[in-house]
């Protein structure tokens, strides 16, 4: 027999044992209950951020309302109807529907101010405000500049887009959504490649900047916030991304520059030093504009992506030959370069750097584009007015690196040279 004392023991230690059992059974479905809580959470705030009613309702406070119903100049005939126009016309607009009004827009403006802000902001992230922007940064301030932001902004920019044909997350619907860009409209949604430019150009100047010129960080940062905020806005504002669409760009791009950070300066020393940097920097991108996802109907990300890679090899190939020819037109130390006061003749000097300078890019691309489409449509065997033809992709790719690389190329190689000749620098 076991003595009295012991069972006891056993006892109370076989209740504490069940005690614990049942409290972890507890803490366990306590744990469960949270998980599936949060995860409906994090779901319904995802979809409240993916909606179209979010970007309705931010339009609408910004005074962008859908075109109310306008007064009939006639009888015009609607769709599938037999009777004859009478004293009205009928057309499509730009919203693909059929109308019988004299106008044919597709919204209404109520607050005019916030309209141009916005119009005018989404222009500051597109690539033709890059590149023109950028060659700017290289005339007028400083080519190392330039270098840190094209990079950044390829990569940033080809993440980006590559995620959106693969994620293939749709654009907020319209209606209810009113549009005002409809060239991109072919594209999918997520991440927003403006936000991401944005916010990589703007973060990407404030902190290559305190290196090369003496100016006040915190004025800076303000700066680089309102700008890439007003970029982000306005995509909500034309009802072209949702607002889970623009903050996954700001997350990622941020991503991006906090990994690539630390590592910037031995990338500029390997780009502008390394034998081996111009074939890298011109195969690579090429390569990886053959490899971009393929999609059941045409779309602009590929052509664009193209773009923007082949202006960055170009650039690139630009900068080694310039450090290693021993002229790279950067500013003479020490550094951080005091910037001098603004005067007029500076002004006008910068003026007539950036007016002569895109004249010879304009005459580049052009020149550079007509040479490469007769090669390629000769080639190919295809006429040079088929437009259709223009979209495949062992034409378009091409064609399009090859016209933006020479356009980089001439930038950072060529122009610098003839401001020389011209005395502008």
């Amino acid at each position: 027999l076991v003595p009295a004392p012991q069972g006891r023991e056993r006892r109370v230690q076989r209740r504490r044992v069940r005690r614990q059992r049942v409290l972890g059974q507890r803490v366990g479905a306590r744990r469960r209950r949270a998980a599936v809580i949060m995860t409906v959470t994090v779901r319904r705030v995802i979809a409240h951020l993916n909606s179209s009613e979010l970007v309705v309702r931010f339009q609408r406070a910004c005074g962008l309302y859908p075109a109310a119903r306008e007064k009939l100049n006639g009888h015009a005939r609607s769709p599938g109807e037999q009777q004859p126009v009478r004293n009205g016309t009928t057309h499509i607009t730009h919203t693909g529907k059929h109308e019988n009004s004299c106008s044919s827009a597709g919204y209404e403006v109520r607050n005019w101010p916030l309209y141009l802000l916005f119009v005018v902001s989404a222009t500051l992230g597109n690539e033709v405000f890059y590149i023109s922007f950028l060659p700017c940064i290289h005339w007028n301030l400083d080519p190392f500049l330039c270098r840190r932001l094209v990079n950044m902004w390829a990569v940033v920019m080809y993440i980006g887009q590559v995620m959106k044909d693969v994620l293939k997350l749709p654009r907020p619907t319209a209606p209810p959504v009113v549009k005002l860009e409809w060239r991109v409209d072919a594209e999918y949604g997520l991440p927003s490649t403006h936000a991401m430019a944005a916010t990589a150009i703007s973060f990407t100047l404030l902190l290559s900047a305190p290196e090369r010129v003496q100016f006040q960080f915190e004025l800076g940062l303000v700066l680089a916030v309102v700008l890439s905020g007003l970029v982000c806005l306005s995509r909500l504002y034309t009802g072209m991304h949702s607002a889970l669409d623009v903050i996954c760009g700001i997350l990622i791009s941020a991503l991006i520059l906090g990994i690539s950070y630390p590592h910037w300066k031995t990338l500029d020393y390997l780009q502008l030093n390394s034998p081996i940097s111009p074939i890298l920097t011109l195969l690579l991108p090429l390569y990886l504009c053959y490899k971009y996802p393929e999609l059941d109907h045409y779309s602009t990300t590929r052509e664009d992506t193209t773009i923007i890679l082949g202006a960055s090899a170009g650039c690139s190939v630009g900068y080694w030959a310039n450090q290693q020819l021993g002229v790279t037109f950067e500013p003479a130390g020490p550094f951080p370069v005091t910037l001098g006061p603004v005067t007029m003749l500076g002004i006008a000097r910068g003026m007539a750097r950036f007016c002569v300078g895109l004249v010879i890019l304009v005459l580049t691309r052009q020149t550079v584009r007509s040479i490469s489409l007769r090669l390629l449509c000769w080639n190919y065997g295809v006429a040079l007015d088929d437009v259709e033809a223009r979209k495949r992709k062992e034409i378009e790719v091409p064609l399009k690196y090859s016209t933006y690389s020479a356009i980089g190329l001439v930038n950072t190689v060529l122009v610098c040279r003839i401001f020389m000749l011209l005395e502008l620098l």
